[in-house]
């Protein structure tokens, strides 16, 4: 693994942040146009801002996750790998249906996320 850049990391952060806050839209500021990002509720991948849009509103209509980077790193193939404290909770409710450490994988493309995997 090697050293994540600065911008790289900021970007991550922000993304993770922007998430938490269910601030949609400045998360979609950072992934292209033609994202591709994992469903990872119902599975598959979700293809397009979007599609990406639709399925966050869906998900924030059934469950309330809060997701905080742990570790970043620069896999061999040079895409981002995070390690990721993950808590989910039904919507309106304190509730905790799942607190796991998760691993995503970001690919990032002239300076957006381009492919977000989890596992």
């Amino acid at each position: 693994m090697s050293a994540v850049p600065d911008d790289v990391t900021q970007r991550i952060t922000r993304l993770y942040a922007g998430f938490n806050a269910r601030d949609i839209e400045s998360v979609l500021a950072e992934l292209s146009d033609d994202v591709v990002w994992a469903n990872g509720m119902e599975g598959g991948h979700v293809t397009g801002r979007q599609q990406v849009r639709a399925y966050w509103t869906r998900q924030f209509e059934q469950v309330s996750s809060t997701v905080e980077p742990e570790r970043i790193e620069t896999a061999p193939d040079g895409s981002i790998k995070v390690q990721v404290h993950q808590v989910v909770r039904p919507a309106n409710s304190d509730e905790i249906i799942s607190d796991t450490t998760v691993r995503h994988r970001f690919t990032v493309t002239n300076g957006l996320i381009s492919r977000f995997d989890i596992g």
